[in-house]
Parts: structure tokens; sequence; C-alpha cells
């Protein structure tokens, strides 16, 4: 990201430069380039924390209803529910291992949004199946598969953007949660197959010196409860709540209008209701969770500040919108405005950046916009590819990935591709 903004930076400038020396005043109250540029700046420092602050309510709202359901163990419940299908994707992984308990605890995470929670139970897995792998130093295919899984994952509740686009007045704010669940099914799948196709071609090189020698009878003790995790439903519940799940793609499509004002309200209730009835103090869990929320929407203040300060001055210097006429009427003709393009593009390199980016996307064409359906729905749908390979595979010292990364990138062009898809089915493209 340091070489991303820095260029943005370095862009902005070269081209407000190069315009100011031609510049001619054709009115008396005319704005140089180079004014611009610093108008650009210094308006975009102040929006973003302006909207930071703003977002904290919504974050707040729904983090706090998310921490009511976690404490009333709804993502043991989810963890029960993939469980089946994890033992049939894992055949090297022994079901009763606590690498299992933990992979599915982490994607039961990441499916209703939680990614600080997800993250601590990925480095936990990480490092349950590095004591399954017999070469230390490279990525098992278990490990492969787990990563580009993870960074596809099935989002069921994206909170976060949901958020997002309710703060920059969308009328339908969670017109994007069947977007995404499509988007992330059409992903998975691609890095699961990818994946199992993948490892046929790659070898397992040999160990290298200075490589760590397999030790069977290491412990990890991180505190983290794994607890819940290590029973399934039967096959046919799993399958069921699945068919449920997609279901909800096409019954979006036909009555997403009428379905689209019942969303929020029914979540409030639905969240509250399961964990009174499952005996979770539930003002006070809301509260922990809301205060989580607060946190996090400060916490991003000085990242929104980077983003969206360059890429204000790449709009204010005319270089953005060279790139958008240039490009657009290219990918235009595939759905994906030049105007998205930042997004897709920036996605698997930054998840902070491409969150700036997808804001300041929704303040110029609109959160109800095609465009901006289409944006929100990259930053759900999508993973920080690269940051969660560096993450995961330095904790436990993996430096040979084999076919991890292609198939995670692999699975981030279907997601792309699946979201313009969906969304100019569902909102009409450009």
């Amino acid at each position: 990201m340091n070489r991303i903004f820095v260029a943005f930076i370095v862009t902005a400038f070269l081209a407000a430069a190069w315009s100011e020396i031609g510049w001619v005043p054709d009115l008396p109250d005319a704005v140089s380039p180079m004014q611009a540029l610093q108008d650009g700046a210094m308006g975009a420092a102040k929006t973003s924390v302006t909207l930071a602050f703003n977002l904290i309510g919504g974050m707040a709202l729904f983090l706090g209803l998310v921490k009511v359901a976690e404490d009333g163990g709804g993502l043991r419940i989810l963890a029960r529910l993939i469980r089946p299908l994890m033992v049939r994707l894992f055949p090297e992984v022994p079901p009763d291992h606590p690498a299992m308990g933990a992979m599915i605890l982490n994607m039961a995470a990441n499916a209703m949004g939680l990614g600080n929670a997800a993250t601590p139970f990925g480095i936990r897995a990480m490092k349950e199946l590095d004591k399954l792998n017999k070469s230390k130093g490279t990525a098992s295919n278990s490990m492969a598969l787990f990563l580009a899984i993870n960074t596809s994952s099935v989002t069921i509740l994206p909170t976060g953007v949901i958020v997002m686009r309710e703060e920059l007045g969308s009328q339908d704010p969670s017109g994007i949660l069947a977007t995404t669940l499509f988007a992330t099914l059409c992903s998975t799948t691609v890095a699961i197959l990818g994946c199992k196709l993948w490892q046929r071609f790659s070898a397992v090189p040999e160990p290298e010196e200075g490589d760590a020698v397999a030790d069977d009878e290491e412990v990890v003790d991180d505190g983290i409860d794994l607890g819940g995790a290590d029973e399934g439903y039967p096959l046919w519940v799993t399958a069921v709540a699945l068919c449920v799940l997609v279901s909800v793609i096409p019954l979006t499509i036909l009555y997403g209008d009428r379905i689209s004002v019942w969303v929020v309200p029914t979540l409030i209730v639905g969240f509250v209701g399961f964990g009174f009835v499952r005996g979770v103090a539930v003002y006070e869990s809301f509260v922990k969770g809301a205060k989580e929320g607060f946190e996090i929407a400060v916490l991003i203040i000085p990242y929104l500040v980077a983003i969206l300060v360059s890429i204000g001055m790449l709009r204010a210097s005319g270089a953005l919108g060279a790139f958008v006429n240039a490009v657009g009427p290219i990918t235009a003709k595939l759905g994906l405005p030049a105007e998205a393009l930042p997004m897709a593009v920036l996605r698997p390199l930054s998840g902070s950046g491409a969150m700036g980016v997808m804001l300041d996307t929704m303040k110029t064409s609109g959160p109800d916009s095609y465009v901006g359906y289409l944006v929100s729905t990259f930053q759900g749908s999508t993973e920080t590819t690269f940051y969660v390979l560096a993450v995961y595979f330095g904790a436990v010292g993996v430096r040979r990935i084999r076919h991890t990364l292609v198939a995670a990138l692999t699975a981030d062009i279907v997601g792309i591709g699946a979201a313009v898809v969906i969304c100019s089915l569902l909102y009409g493209s450009l």
C-alpha cells in the first residue's frame, strides 16, 4: 500500500504541474491547476474525518447486534452447519483434529462479517495445519485450500458495507446482500475447484536447508476456545441450509423492492430475539459490541484520510478523469465502468485502500447507482488476498506457497465477474 499511496500522490502532482506550466486563466476568478490540487487535498481530508464520525452510529448498531448473536452461540451453529462439508473438502485433516475446528470457526466468522474474530481462528488453523505438514516452509494442499477459501469466503452479512451505504444516503443499503452472496458463492466454488485442480500440477518441493522438521507433538495453546466446532449437524441439515441460502438470490431478484425494506428491521428483531431466547444478557452484550463499533469507526480515520486525500488529488489534477476517459469505453462493454476499475484492482492489495476508493466512488456516483452497487459488492465479496497470505503464512514460516496465490487470484477475478453479472441483472449496467 505504501507504493500505491506514493504513486497516487506523485501522479497527481505531476499531472497538475504539467497543466500549471501552460495554464492561462480564461476567467478572472479561474482556479489554477495547483490551487485545485491543494483544494482537493484539503477538502478530502475534512470529508474523510466527517465521514468516519458519521459511521459511528451505524457501526455501533450492527456490531452490537452481531455481538448478541455471537454470544448466543450463532457462530457455533454456523460452524456445525459447515462441518459436514469441511470433512469432505479436507480429507488430509483428521475430523477430530484442532485444525478442523479452527478452520470451521474462521469461515463461520467470515460468513457473519466478523473479520476481527475470524483472524485469530485463521492463524490458529494455520498453526494446527502446520503440525500435519511434513514439508515445513512449504504450503500443504490443505493450507493452500484453506487460504483460497478464506480469501473468497461466502459472506452472508456484509455489515460494514451496509453501514457505509446507509451513511452515504442509500435508499436500499441492504441491497447488496444478494449480490454479495452470489459473488462469494461463485468465487468460493472456483477457489475450491481451482485448488483441487492446481495441486495436481504443483508438486511439493524438496525441503531447503534451514527448514524446520515436522513435530507432531508440538502443542499450541493460544487461549482460543474451539469448543462447539467438533461436532456437526447431519449432512441433510447442511444441504437444506445451503438450499435456503441460495434461494435468497432468486427471491431478491424477483421481489427485491418488497424484501429490501424488511431486511434491517428483521435483522434487529431477529438478532435480539435470538440472543434473548439463548439466555444472553442482550443489553450488556449489545453495548459491548457497540463499543467495538465505535472503536473501529475511530480507528479507520487515518486510513480514510490517507486514501481519500490521494484520490482527491488524483481527481483534482485531472489524472483520474483521463484514466476514466481512456479505459471507460473498453471496460464498460464488459459491464465494468472505469469508475469501478480502481476498486477492482486495489481490493486484493489493500483493504483500507479499497474501502476509501469505495466510499469516494459512491460519493461521486451515488450509492444506489449501478457503480455504487458494484463497488459495494466488490468490497463485501472479495478479500485483501496478499495481506491474508502474508499474515497467515507468515505466522507459520511458510515461504513456498505453491499454487495458493494463483487459486486465490482466480477466485478474486471470478468474484469480480460474478459481481458485475449480478449487479447488471439487478440494477442495470451503465
